[in-house]
């Protein structure tokens, strides 16, 4: 039997090692499945009862982890082009991939707009504590998001607890992501689903990244195409232009073409090429911890 795309991507995404995130009895409670619609992609998760990480391991290791946060609106987890297409990748280049696959703040959660946050903090803490078994250095870890996934990257970066939280970011990568919450700018089904129909003015400041950059946010790199009429290339300049007002380092790349959820990027067009300048950004960047002094 032949199998189908779909398939064999799930197959492929399967083999990746599942970590459940948390104990049953520290998730918190309310969670609500729902039905899919008839013929919901297999490959764009819903009904997150237990968060996880897949954690994709490299033939050729070169000590780093990262951390890859697939977009889908807080609505669903896009593993495909935005998690195994991207593990792939970047396993190919050594890397310890572990991919998140965080509760959807729609789906009936107490706290809804922090639940998906607390699973990136609690997957941060994991890498820690599996650097050692995985033979990875616990002080390059790493992250990656795309879209609304690249709103969690940014949360995650900017809105650290404490030491709890995990490892301390070397690096942050935000592919076409979701940073503002304002009309014409932001996207409305993200901010919908995660703060809901009504939210404060004090909450959208929470839940908007950009407000919370500070000289501690990590280095940048960010992507978006001129063309993205879902999240317009605004939300990654507002972010870039708070990082810069922070002194942070930054590496911006803008194209002409490629629209939105483009993933690793058509081949037939240059956003395609964004991949290896990331890679190449992460060799040139010095994110080793600084020395004691």
């Amino acid at each position: 039997m032949t199998l189908t795309t779909e398939q064999l991507t799930l197959e492929a995404w399967s083999k990746g090692e599942q970590v459940f995130l948390w104990p049953g009895d520290q998730l918190g409670g309310g969670f609500v499945a729902s039905e899919l619609p008839v013929g919901w992609p297999d490959a764009q998760l819903r009904n997150i009862v237990q968060p996880y990480v897949r954690v994709f391991r490299p033939d050729n290791p070169n000590g780093r982890n990262l951390l890859v946060i697939p977009g889908g609106a807080y609505t669903f987890i896009s593993v495909a082009n935005e998690g195994l297409d991207v593990a792939r990748s970047m396993t190919a280049k050594g890397y310890t991939v572990f991919v998140l696959v965080h509760r959807l703040p729609g789906e009936g959660w107490d706290q809804r707009s922090e639940v998906a946050l607390q699973d990136a903090r609690r997957a941060l803490v994991l890498i820690g504590e599996m650097a050692t078994t995985l033979g990875t250095d616990p002080s390059q870890v790493h992250v990656i998001g795309f879209s609304a996934g690249g709103h969690l990257a940014a949360s995650l970066a900017t809105r650290r607890v404490d030491r709890g939280d995990g490892p301390v970011l070397r690096s942050l990568g935000l592919i076409y992501p979701v940073i503002s919450h304002e009309k014409q700018i932001g996207h409305a089904l993200s901010t919908q689903s995660l703060l809901g129909d009504t939210p404060s003015a004090d909450m959208i400041a929470l839940h908007s990244p950009a407000e919370h950059v500070s000289p501690d946010t990590p280095p940048g790199f960010f992507v978006h195409a001129l063309d993205d009429v879902d999240v317009p290339s605004e939300n990654s300049l507002l972010m870039v232009r708070a990082m810069h007002a922070a002194g942070r380092p930054i590496a911006l790349h803008l194209f002409e073409a490629g629209g939105h959820g483009f993933g690793l990027g058509d081949p037939h067009l240059p956003v395609r090429q964004w991949l290896a300048f990331y890679c190449e950004w992460l060799d040139r960047s010095d994110t080793r911890p600084k020395s004691a002094t």
